[in-house]
């Protein structure tokens, strides 16, 4: 029976569950797109602010199917903070086209709903629904933009391809249910755990969760969809699915490999998927001229340079892969926010060709768009650099000397496309366009104060991450 106390543990699910339906109800009294705006994010900031005030009731398990902890909470106010930047940067992209605009804010409100309710799941249930909660959501948000050719045939093969990984993710839940009887992670680890508890049926079905959640993290080889979706998706939306979406999955797998041992066939299953993700991701990286898969790609990569991390042991394993997820959120967010505002009434600005001699035209989205790429690279006084660094030294202190030499060839191959789009900013604008004034991009004021926090954290975080280090240390157990 839930109690008062369970239910206060519960408070920012709870404001988050609200948050559609009042929101919908807003719409269908007055539809408004700066009111509705203005309750989205309310409700993720009351959500976000919730979670201070529960911090002293934890570690609680509310119900058999979430774990409301610190754990929990830390990436639940992470996918909040995210989903608010996402939410601020979508109102100036949909002010500039022809389109429904209110209904998005409900179907982001949901999507931030599954992403937490993923990072909090501690049963094969509730891992499922907040799952299909966000990817059912996700499917009109990338073709949200009815009248693109593109976003059509993006949300379509999601939607194929999700379902597809769906099956596999539910049919490995239920070799594991048949061969321990439970659906709790815990229990789960320590039936696995137990001498003989490993059976040819247990390993089957973590296969196939493994199939399952490789696709929703795009790491190779299922990887396919990523390039499509991110071109076909409206900026911030690709920017939500590859912070927001890829890092409620990660956490996920991180809380469930760390209940459930990690065997040698699973170390070397992750490590292929590992070097697979960092080759795919930056060689073909190297052959793109659209920026959007330019970064979908780059995100296989370091989804992959993730992987490292994980797969490593002791204390240092957590903080490096929530350090590195956190600094991978503010830099790619800071990136497709640069897109999204760069982004006119009838197309996005996803070609190399619209980057060109952007330095003439705006020297500050330069800037900004210049340290979100070099953060990627890992280069320093970035977050990047010091994420990469934690990356590094998980995976030597693992003596895993052939994933941590993977990940540096890696970098050093993600930096000639980084670089070549650097070069491309300052690059001298076509004749015809040269012998004109440059002529700044619009940006609202929004957008300009959205981009320089964003470049703010990501400086912050490369120059004194010790703030955000010890904070980890304190939310995120070690183990």
């Amino acid at each position: 029976m839930i109690t008062g106390a369970d239910l206060i543990a519960l408070l920012p699910f709870l404001i988050l569950g609200g948050a559609p339906v009042v929101v919908m109800l807003a719409i269908a009294v007055h539809r408004h797109h700066g009111l509705t705006l203005g309750l989205t994010a309310g409700f993720l900031t009351a959500a976000f602010l919730a979670l201070p005030g529960v911090l002293s009731r934890l570690p609680r398990q509310a119900t058999p199917l979430i774990a409301a902890d610190s754990y929990a909470f830390f990436y639940t106010g992470l996918i909040l903070l995210a989903s608010l930047v996402v939410a601020l940067l979508s109102y100036g992209h949909l002010e500039k086209r022809q389109v429904v605009r209110e209904e998005l804010y409900i179907l982001l409100l949901l999507a931030a709903l599954g992403a937490a309710v993923l990072a909090a799941a501690s049963h094969f249930v509730s891992f499922f629904l907040g799952l299909e909660i966000l990817s059912v959501s996700l499917y009109p948000l990338i073709a949200y933009e009815r009248r693109s050719g593109r976003g059509a045939e993006a949300g379509i093969k999601y939607l194929i391809l999700a379902a597809a990984s769906a099956s596999f993710l539910i049919f490995g839940m239920a070799l594991v249910y048949s061969r321990y009887g439970t659906m709790e992670f815990s229990r789960i680890g320590g039936a696995f755990a137990a001498p003989g508890g490993a059976g040819i049926v247990a390993v089957a079905g973590l296969a196939m969760i493994v199939v399952g959640i490789g696709f929703k993290l795009g790491m190779a080889p299922f990887h396919m969809w990523t390039p499509d979706i991110f071109e076909g998706a409206p900026p911030p939306v690709a920017g939500f699915i590859a912070t927001v979406s890829k890092g409620a999955m990660f956490a996920l797998l991180l809380r469930y490999f760390s209940q459930v041992p990690i065997t040698a066939p699973v170390l070397a299953i992750f490590t292929v998927i590992a070097i697979g993700s960092m080759f795919v991701g930056n060689l073909l990286a190297l052959f793109q001229q659209n920026v959007k898969r330019i970064l979908a790609y780059s995100s296989i990569a370091h989804l992959g340079y993730l992987l490292v991390a994980f797969l490593a042991s002791g204390p240092l394993r957590p903080m490096a892969v929530t350090f590195y997820l956190t600094a991978y959120f503010v830099t790619t967010l800071g990136a497709f926010g640069v897109v999204t505002v760069l982004s006119g009434r009838v197309r996005d600005a996803d070609e190399l060709e619209d980057y060109r001699g952007l330095s003439r035209r705006s020297p500050w989205l330069t800037g900004v768009f210049t340290a979100m790429l070099l953060s990627l690279a890992g280069m320093p006084l970035t977050a990047g650099f010091i994420g990469k660094f934690y990356l590094v030294a998980a995976g030597a202190g693992s003596s895993l000397w052939l994933l941590v030499i993977v990940l540096l060839v890696n970098s050093t191959i993600g930096l000639f496309y980084y670089l070549r789009l650097i070069a491309v900013l300052f690059a001298a604008p076509p004749e015809a366009e040269a012998a004109l004034p440059p002529a700044a991009p619009a940006v609202s004021p929004l957008g300009h104060l959205l981009l320089g926090v964003l470049l703010g954290l990501l400086l912050w975080l490369g120059i004194l991450p010790a703030p955000l280090i010890d904070f980890i240390h304190l939310m995120i157990p070690a183990g």
